[in-house]
């Protein structure tokens, strides 16, 4: 009788640590950091297709979103209703205005160094100012993204996260670089 009582205790001790396991694991992925895939090149060099990178979901409640910042978001509802997150680089802040001309970024006429972009941008666009609440975001791989310059300026409300981590492939594991 008494080893019966043992191992039914072992079976709630068990179960129990599951259920606060699953809480805690639910808990942070739903309100601290998540794990996100890389579906397509629009961040390389940066980051590769299928690389997995850590997104903290904290960070802005403390901080304010910087440019060169790597944000993860809903996209606009028009472009993709998959429910999906993207990832881009923030380049505009509020107020900016922003221009993209000759192969160059400018942002409130100055022209930008971005040693992460993958080629110049062979596209003219702009200028414009920035909206409050809202930024300008651009991917690495400038020629190859849809992002603000296609559809405008993301509203701040739409953003998940800063990804900070890149964790798979094991190969370039690592803090993502700005």
């Amino acid at each position: 009788m008494a080893k019966k009582k043992s191992v039914i205790r072992l079976i709630v001790e068990f179960a129990e640590i599951l259920i606060f396991a699953s809480v805690l694991s639910w808990g942070l992925r739903s309100n601290v950091v998540e794990a996100a895939t890389i579906p397509t090149p629009s961040m390389m060099p940066t980051i590769h297709i299928q690389d997995r990178v850590i997104v903290d979901e904290l960070i802005y409640k403390f901080s304010g979103i910087q440019r060169d910042d790597i944000i993860v978001f809903d996209p606009p509802k028009n472009l993709d209703s998959s429910g999906d997150y993207w990832i881009k680089r923030v380049i505009g802040l509020p107020g900016d205005k922003v221009q993209i001309t000759g192969g160059k970024v400018y942002i409130n006429g100055q022209a930008q160094t971005e040693p992460f972009e993958m080629e110049a941008p062979n596209y003219t666009y702009g200028p414009v100012t920035v909206p409050k609440d809202s930024y300008f975001l651009l991917g690495d791989n400038r020629n190859n993204s849809l992002d603000s310059h296609y559809w405008g300026a993301l509203p701040a409300k739409d953003i998940e996260g800063k990804a900070v981590l890149r964790y798979w492939p094991l190969n370039r594991f690592g803090t993502l670089p700005k």
